[in-house]
């Protein structure tokens, strides 16, 4: 997959290492402090790549109004302020730093379990107002104390151990966890039904999406132990705020600590209020520290990826690092190529992909997906790549399976290949079919075979497929040449042709040499040239039991075939 940018819009105040960093590399950058929605809108087709923090809002209509959009970039580890879905579908790379913030915002994590447990804004407030209240501000010792740690990636697991050097016990909860890593760092990792009776605090650190919004509610808030205590320093909608204030009013819940919410800046007056809430206006990342660090991230990241050196914090696309791998780009060409040749050859709507040898273990989705954007190009109203062919596939109808064979079949070289069965209506092979096989020689995408017509005789073992290409079909017994090129100069080819046989090294050499050069020019004179292009080479398969198939590469497409069908039962053009 390859992403060139040349200038990225930064919509809102990041470290200036970020601006930096991108300039060294030739990137031009524009920043603003700020902008709204309609402002972005405006200026967004003028960019390859996006850099945001959370205070904008990157939507659906944002992406859409975008010409040339190849990564949104988030300076800090929430994208719940991107439309990733919508992203995705325009092929859009949405990347965030993960580890930019995490200590920033497990510090300040641990401090509002801190300030929960002993009250301490409530006494500042207090003595500031010239009162001692000492016995009204008295808490607890954290020591003995369970906490209980909602989301245990790289925020999580730091409260958790930080919390531990208090002499609290941590339990948690993660299904992307399992529980022998979890309890590396010291976390037992429990069903979430199973955290809630045992926990005196409780923190949350996970993104917010239908599963996690609410998780923290009415009918939870019964299961917890009396007097818990709440941290979200996480994303706002994952604690109700609703149940919440109903639960501090009751005392069912001790105390909040709360940095995000669900409306930002926030409207729940009566919860931030709230004599029990410890509240601050989302500082999880206001540090300095976490800023440059952010910001630095961010732009790094971009900059590895225009110069393909790796995928660092990918959102929607973490499964297809190797799509960005030189050493697979040539069998990513040759995906898109068969693509591209079996959509010439036969319309159908169920493709059937499988790859085989140990060197494409492992790519077997990212190749589907690169004949995909073979059979789509040029079909579909949005551009397409790696990232969005499978969504444009299915809403053109288009049905993909792909499987993997270690072993290599003999029809193969010892590198491996692949095969490419495009159907026109079963998702099952039948009569109304067509297969491809590819593999890649070198860094050279080769077509070797369609159908049972066999092109592993070529002398490269396989016909180099790309540019603009002419697939031909003739009757078993029809010399393709003859009818391109008229009988006598195909009598003239076979003369040179029988020059091949000579015993001396150095003369066949030759004779190959110079039949060669008559061939193409020959060809120069022949029908393709008269129809507007220029032949590059020209090659037939052996037979099969049906017709015989002929392969030519030219100089551009042909505007018209209609000369060329008068020759052959079917001629199809593509280009790659």
């Amino acid at each position: 997959m390859d992403i060139s940018i040349g200038k990225v819009l930064i919509s809102e105040t990041v470290d200036r290492r970020c601006k930096e960093i991108l300039e060294e590399a030739g990137v031009a950058v524009d920043c603003y402090n700020s902008m709204n929605k309609e402002q972005l809108t405006a200026q967004i087709k003028n960019y390859d790549a996006l850099i945001v923090r959370s205070g904008t809002k990157v939507s659906k209509e944002v992406i859409a109004a975008s010409d040339h959009l190849q990564v949104i970039g988030r300076a800090g580890t929430g994208v719940d302020n991107i439309d990733v879905d919508a992203a995705t579908r325009h092929g859009v790379l949405v990347m965030n730093t993960p580890d930019g913030n995490s200590l920033s915002a497990a510090e300040l994590t641990c401090g509002m379990i801190l300030s929960l447990a002993r009250n301490i804004p409530q006494a500042v407030t207090s003595l500031k107002a010239e009162k001692w209240e000492r016995k009204k501000f008295g808490g607890l010792e954290l020591y003995g104390k369970t906490l209980g740690v909602v989301g245990l990636g790289r925020i999580g697991r730091e409260v958790a151990v930080r919390m531990q050097a208090f002499g609290m016990k941590t339990i948690g909860h993660d299904p992307f966890i399992p529980a022998n890593v979890s309890a590396e760092f010291g976390v037992a990792n429990l069903p979430l039904e199973e955290i809630w009776p045992l926990c005196d605090f409780i923190t949350f650190h996970t993104p917010l999406m239908p599963s996690t919004r609410g998780l923290l509610c009415d009918e939870t808030f019964l299961q917890c132990k009396p007097s818990v205590r709440v941290v979200n320093c996480a994303r706002g909608g994952i604690v109700d705020e609703d149940s919440l204030l109903r639960a501090l009013n009751s005392g069912r819940c001790g105390g909040a600590g709360l940095d995000v919410f669900e409306e930002e800046p926030p409207k729940n007056i009566s919860l931030l209020s709230h004599h029990s809430v410890i509240c601050t206006p989302h500082l999880g990342a206001s540090t300095s520290e976490a800023q440059q660090r952010c910001g630095e991230d961010i732009a790094r990241q971009i900059v590895s990826v225009i110069h393909g050196d790796g995928l660092v914090g990918a959102v929607n696309c973490s499964k297809l690092t190797k799509a960005f791998n030189p050493e697979y780009q040539p069998w990513l060409r040759l995906g898109i190529a068969l693509g591209a040749a079996s959509r010439a050859l036969l319309a159908g709507s169920n493709v059937q992909v499988v790859t085989y040898g140990t060197r494409l273990n492992g790519i077997m989705d990212v190749f589907g997906r690169a004949v995909l954007m073979g059979i789509l190009r040029d079909q579909v109203s949005l551009p397409i790549n790696i990232l969005n062919a499978p969504f444009l596939a299915e809403e053109a109808g288009l049905k993909l399976s792909s499987t993997h064979e270690i072993s290599v079949p003999e029809r193969f070289p010892a590198c491996g290949g692949c095969s490419v069965i495009i159907n026109t209506h079963a998702e099952t092979i039948n009569k109304d079919h067509l297969e491809l096989l590819g593999s890649v020689l070198g860094d050279c995408p080769v077509l070797l075979a369609i159908g049972k017509a066999s092109f592993m005789n070529a002398p490269l073992a396989g016909i180099p497929i790309g540019g603009h290409m002419l697939i031909l079909s003739t009757k078993p017994g029809v010399h393709v040449l003859s009818t391109v090129l008229g009988k006598n100069t195909c009598e003239l080819l076979e003369n040179f042709i029988s020059i091949l046989r000579l015993d001396n090294l150095h003369s066949r050499k030759s004779a190959i040499n110079l039949a060669k050069c008559l061939l193409l020019f020959l060809l120069h004179l022949g029908t393709v040239e008269e129809a507007g292009s220029q032949l590059m080479f020209f090659t037939s398969s052996s037979k099969d039991d049906g017709n015989q198939w002929s392969i030519v590469r030219i100089s551009n497409p042909l505007k018209d075939l209609s000369v060329l069908k008068t020759f052959v039962l079917s001629i199809v053009q593509f280009c790659v």
